[in-house]
């Protein structure tokens, strides 16, 4: 049997040789042929999945194999490798946020238990915010080789949108779960804290992975 997919990545020669090889490298694959770059058409002797035929590309990301009539907007969003870029530059944005948001929460749970909770809240995301922008801008001095005041501007412009959803899914779930009252040295305020970190993560992925995959920006 044989079967014409809309193949991805493929600009050159080299590109329609290796993805030709890496196919017909394949048990079930008795020949594949690209076609212009655009498509590619597999002789089969029997049926493989789509994800079958791209786990061919796994050392190979930026080939993929997408099936006849996906909508554009399935094309987008099911990009593993942007996905996971998206992963790492938002866990790193977590992190930073992280530090401040809930080292201030602890801070004012110890020492000013009574202080009204918006302002609580208000402060511990005033303090994420700050942490991620100094995490990031040592991240750019250092590794990048930025000077402070370019690599202030980077790490703030990167996506504040992006770091206040966080700050806001964090507190959210937070006082959903606890409402900031309950005690550090209770084992359910570190389960919270981790939930909470969890939708810190969720929430602003999508948007992140939208403006990498869209405009090349990462978040961090």
């Amino acid at each position: 049997m044989v079967h014409t997919y809309e193949i991805q990545g493929v600009t050159c020669d080299s590109c329609v040789a290796k993805v030709e090889n890496l196919l017909s490298n394949l048990a079930q694959v008795e020949d594949a042929k690209v076609q212009g770059k655009k498509k590619v058409e597999v002789k089969m002797n029997q049926h493989i999945s789509i994800a079958a035929l791209n786990r061919a590309f796994e050392n190979y990301p930026k080939y993929k194999i997408i099936e006849n009539g996906a909508t554009k907007a399935e094309q987008f969003w099911n990009d593993t490798s942007t996905w996971k870029r998206a992963g790492a530059n938002t866990l790193n944005c977590l992190i930073g946020c992280s530090i401040g948001d809930f080292g201030m929460i602890i801070y004012l749970q110890t020492y000013h238990h009574h202080m009204n909770m918006f302002l609580m809240m208000v402060l511990a995301m005033a303090a994420g915010l700050t942490t991620s922008v100094m995490l990031e801008t040592a991240i750019l001095k250092i590794k990048e080789g930025f000077d402070w005041s370019m690599a202030f501007k980077t790490a703030f412009g990167m996506s504040f949108l992006s770091m206040l959803a966080m700050e806001l899914a964090e507190n959210a779930t937070d006082f959903m779960l606890t409402g900031g009252q309950i005690s550090t040295s209770e084992p359910f305020y570190w389960i919270a804290l981790a939930i909470s970190m969890i939708a810190g993560f969720v929430v602003p992925l999508p948007y992140n992975y939208y403006k990498l995959k869209k405009h090349g920006k990462a978040c961090h």
